[in-house]
């Protein structure tokens, strides 16, 4: 969706990158609590921020704090909520994100769910606060105003499980979904095959949900792959067109440690 004069910051660059073919590249935030994470990863080259709640502590006003200064740099902010339950995607998208990222998403019925907590009435029924940062709280005629959150949200449900990615079909066809991710750690444990990201198994999975999605008009995502270029490379040329760049903190130790590792080789 494009910016409209009234609201510009209802503009969801991610779904604009999706739309016109290109390949979205999110930064999941675990660690970090200031607004500086959002600029950051703008100025990274990230389309969205994924604000992980269901493996960390960050504080919901903080995640909201972030969401918003996101909107204003220009980077879809996106919001891993811990639990499917309505009250926590609402209150998410009601301070500040333009996406919800749903772990753990089993079958068809809890895709559903997750669209109808995060679509208003007639695609679902969110509650509606009334007044939202992401139009500077200003009012507007309610019609078209939920239709432009409707039409700016992103719903993303992930598939964690061999039992979900056989139901893959079925969830990519749920209508409000728009993109199916798979979060390749937990599968591979769910595999019986930690941290063997790229076996054929799992690579498998990979390619019957990239199939699915094809088959629905859905995008497939790709997540814990980041560290491997080598597999990421892969689920892309199989199809998959959003990837999550790793986690903030693992980024920072990992350059820290190069530039460390550096230093001490100036003395050899």
């Amino acid at each position: 969706m494009t910016a409209t004069p009234a609201y510009p910051l209802l503009r969801n660059r991610l779904a604009e990158t999706l739309a016109a073919g290109g390949v979205g590249v999110a930064l999941i935030v675990q660690k970090m609590q200031g607004v500086d994470i959002a600029l950051a990863a703008k100025s990274c080259g990230c389309d969205a921020i994924s604000i992980d709640l269901e493996h960390s502590v960050i504080a919901e006003a903080a995640a909201a704090q972030i969401c918003v200064t996101a909107l204003y740099a220009g980077v879809t902010p996106l919001v891993r909520i811990p639990s499917h339950e309505g009250h926590y995607a609402n209150r998410l998208l009601d301070a500040g994100a333009l996406g919800i990222v749903a772990p753990h998403v089993a079958n068809a019925q809890e895709a559903r769910a997750v669209v109808r907590a995060c679509k208003f009435a007639p695609q679902g029924d969110r509650s509606a606060a009334g007044n939202w940062p992401h139009v500077g709280y200003r009012p507007g005629e309610p019609v078209a105003l939920r239709a432009a959150f409707n039409a700016a949200t992103t719903v993303v449900v992930m598939l964690e499980s061999p039992e979900a990615v056989e139901r893959a079909d079925e969830i990519a066809a749920v209508p409000g979904v728009d993109i199916v991710h798979v979060g390749t750690v937990d599968l591979c444990d769910a595999l019986g095959r930690p941290g063997d990201y790229g076996h054929p198994e799992v690579m498998a999975c990979h390619e019957r949900v990239i199939r699915a999605c094809q088959r629905h008009g859905k995008v497939a995502g790709a997540g814990g792959l980041a560290h491997t270029p080598a597999l990421v490379r892969q689920v892309l040329e199989m199809g998959a067109r959003f990837v999550t760049a790793g986690v903030e903190w693992d980024l920072m130790m990992a350059g820290v440690r190069q530039r460390v590792d550096g230093i001490r080789q100036l003395r050899t």
